[in-house]
């Protein structure tokens, strides 16, 4: 393994630190989230066409760079830095590699090149807000009854003479409000022969009907939206830097995404899927940390008491020098995982543990003023719990990550233990 970056890389990596700090600085990103979108509409529109990066990882065929996961968890770890409201996450690593190894040819030339250019994004919608039990992070997602299993509840399919119909709710969707594009994982086959598929819900009006399956309708973006029998509704988050919905689908038309539902791997494709979008987030994470950690190392240099900067303070020293390490082994670990995506949820695991103890000392350090509203270090504590949430936690991460190496002896029996636990 090189562990040196590319020029290229760092590149990347400093252009988009640059656009960052002019264009989101804390006020912006409190005005961003506060859009109908979640997010700075202009903002994306640059970075997605300027700097190319919803596309920075597919194929060049498809209008992408070519590029590799690693690119992908450089720009993620900057945009981790700023808190940056946007669809990258739930368009670039977790919809658009199913579309990669999933969708057909048509799907895919359909739908990539309007990811790649940021003209469509997309968010991955699974039932009970399971999101990390999907992508097989904290359990095996073939045994585990994240989809409902067949039998009540989660997103059923149903396929008829007008096609595929979808019925059920997802909570907890990322983007699921202004998303272009749904992939709703649905059952289907009935208990118990069910078993776990890909849907496409197109929400606007210029989704090729082809690539749909149906005639679709254009969704504005203020909750609830409502087109052909599907709801969407913006929920209330911890993190407002990350914008969760509840979709609810009523006899919504829906196109299986590919073709052949009895040979298809849709749980194999999310752990995949799952493990490289677990180095991704741990980069994202690590990002989140060192911009915790840089804001406070700058304050203590300013704060003073007793007639000096509280930084000079030993004590304060030592914390610092404690989250420094911390953050620069999860760093580590994050880009091992962007190169071996293996590792990714263990990699997982220490940067959002790191990101949960830099932001909580972050406000400590910061006193008072730390624990106000017009501080933005609480958003750094947001940030690590939602994150924890939605893909964790980490003891289950690092539970699953041992089942699979083995550490407890008798691995199958062991897994099953487990998932019978969850």
């Amino acid at each position: 393994m090189d562990a040196a970056f590319t020029a290229e890389q760092d590149e990347i990596r400093r252009t988009l630190r640059d656009l960052l700090t002019r264009h989101a600085g804390p006020g912006e990103i409190r005005a961003a989230v506060r859009t109908a979108e979640g997010h700075d509409p202009a903002l994306w529109r640059r970075l997605a066409q300027g700097l190319g990066l919803p596309g920075l990882a597919l194929p060049e065929e498809y209008g992408g760079a070519g590029c590799t996961p690693t690119e992908l968890a450089l720009a993620c770890e900057e945009t981790g830095r700023a808190l940056l409201p946007s669809p990258l996450l739930a368009t670039a690593v977790l919809a658009a590699p199913l579309i990669t190894a999933l969708g057909t040819p048509s799907q895919r030339a359909g739908l990539l090149p309007r990811i790649a250019d940021g003209t469509l994004t997309a968010a991955l919608a699974v039932p009970g807000g399971s999101m990390a039990a999907a992508l097989g992070l904290t359990g095996d997602n073939r045994s585990a009854p994240w989809s409902g299993g067949g039998r009540a509840g989660g997103v059923q399919a149903r396929h008829g003479d007008g096609g595929w119909r979808l019925y059920g709710e997802a909570d907890r969707v990322l983007d699921g409000h202004s998303a272009g594009l749904l992939l709703v994982a649905a059952h289907t086959g009935g208990y118990p022969r069910s078993r776990t598929l890909l849907f496409l819900v197109p929400t606007e009006s210029h989704v090729p009907a082809e690539v749909s399956g149906g005639a679709p309708t254009e969704v504005p973006t203020d909750a609830p939206t409502r087109t052909q029998g599907l709801t969407r509704t913006r929920l209330t988050s911890l993190d407002e830097t990350r914008p969760l919905a509840r979709v609810e689908l009523r006899d919504t038309p829906a196109a299986l995404l590919g073709t052949d539902a009895d040979t298809a791997d849709v749980c194999g494709a999310l752990a995949a899927t799952g493990h490289t979008a677990a180095a991704v987030l741990a980069a994202e994470a690590v990002g989140a940390a060192a911009g915790a950690l840089e804001r406070t190392v700058a304050y203590v240099k300013e704060r003073e008491q007793f007639g000096r900067a509280i930084g000079s303070f030993q004590a304060v020293k030592h914390r610092l020098a404690d989250l420094h390490v911390r953050v620069e082994a999860a760093r580590s670990a994050a880009y091992y995982a962007a190169w071996d995506p293996a590792a990714g949820p263990l990699a997982l695991a220490q940067a959002l543990e790191t990101a949960r103890t830099v932001a909580g000392e972050a406000v400590q350090l910061h006193g008072g003023i730390g624990f106000t509203w017009e501080h933005e270090a609480h958003l750094y504590v947001k940030r690590a719990a939602a994150d924890e949430l939605l893909f964790g936690p980490v003891h289950r991460l690092r539970d699953h990550a041992a089942v699979r190496a083995g550490l407890f002896g008798d691995v199958p029996s062991r897994a099953l233990a487990h998932e019978a636990a969850v």
